[in-house]
């Protein structure tokens, strides 16, 4: 079991670094259409595609980790109720498996959404990206992250010691 969660470890860090090359190119587009839109009074037509593509890239490819590795925003308004009553590892369970069940109308939705503009032939406005890419992106991204819920709430329940400090 160990193996597997080093292994899913060490393959997080490919969505990681698209996240992170998706991040520093949007910087690095941003202070150039900044510098040509003031300067020169030429902005970089394609600009904002490129920031919704890469804003996309940017949240979908690092959601699976945030969401199995507790990232997630969390409320702790019932913590204590829970760790006085030693069911904490259940909830959590409980709420990986839930929330990963769920995420599979969301993929539905998107998949069906990308489909239908593959169909219409549908792109962007500067750049003719076909805009079912994104949409492909997302889904599968999503799909990723209600794996990883799936597994985190087995884990939680079949091998909690793969959560402990030293793991």
């Amino acid at each position: 079991m160990q193996s597997i969660v080093t292994f899913a470890r060490r393959v997080s860090i490919i969505p990681t670094v698209l996240a992170c090359v998706a991040l520093f190119i949007l910087m690095v587009m941003t202070f150039f259409d900044v510098i040509l839109r003031s300067v020169f009074n030429a902005p970089i037509e394609a600009a904002t595609e490129l920031t919704r593509i890469l804003m996309a890239i940017l949240v979908f490819s690092v959601l699976p980790m945030i969401s199995a590795g507790k990232g997630q925003i969390a409320v702790d308004l019932t913590d204590g109720i829970f760790s006085r009553l030693r069911l904490s590892r259940a909830r959590d369970a409980i709420v990986y498996l839930v929330s990963g069940i769920m995420l599979i109308w969301p993929i539905q939705r998107v998949w069906v959404l990308a489909e239908r503009a593959r169909d219409y032939g549908d792109v962007t406005e500067y750049l003719s990206i076909p805009v079912f890419y994104v949409g492909w992106f997302i889904a599968a991204f999503t799909a990723i992250t209600a794996v990883a819920m799936v597994i985190t709430g087995l884990l939680h329940i079949f091998a909690p010691q793969t959560f402990s400090e030293h793991a």
